[in-house]
């Protein structure tokens, strides 16, 4: 199976920035999708940004387009989330996925497409 570990979370003022990390292990040659989640406290878990790990199609959550950009490095197996302009409600756990699945590059960013996660880095911004 997909090992994930996520880095790069903090504690950070309204307007910074923080970069999260992701580095993939295991078996990752039938990853279809990669993506971060985030989960606040009394909120449903929430897609941020996804990608095709192969082709150029991203997706991201209305609230953070123009602010977060998420890359990747296929040779080293990371994905990343460059979060810039951030603000306290982006404050939450973040999560890095993936998937297997041919159908996980949904309108919806929907969790349910990804069967692999990490175990999560907190992101703390205050105001």
């Amino acid at each position: 199976q997909v090992q994930l570990v996520e880095s790069g979370g903090g504690s950070v003022q309204a307007g910074g920035s923080l970069r999260l990390s992701c580095a993939a292990s295991g078996y990752t040659g039938s990853t279809v999708c990669m993506g971060w989640f985030r989960q606040a406290p009394g909120k449903e878990r929430e897609g941020v940004a996804i990608m095709y790990i192969r082709g150029d199609l991203t997706r991201y959550t209305d609230s953070v387009k123009g602010r977060f950009t998420v890359s990747r490095d296929n040779a080293q197996n990371m994905v990343y989330l460059q979060m810039d302009s951030l603000k306290p409600e982006d404050t939450a756990m973040y999560y890095c996925a993936a998937s297997d699945r041919l159908l996980c590059m949904s309108n919806t960013l929907a969790s349910s497409r990804f069967n692999y996660w990490g175990q999560g880095t907190q992101v703390t911004v205050s105001s």
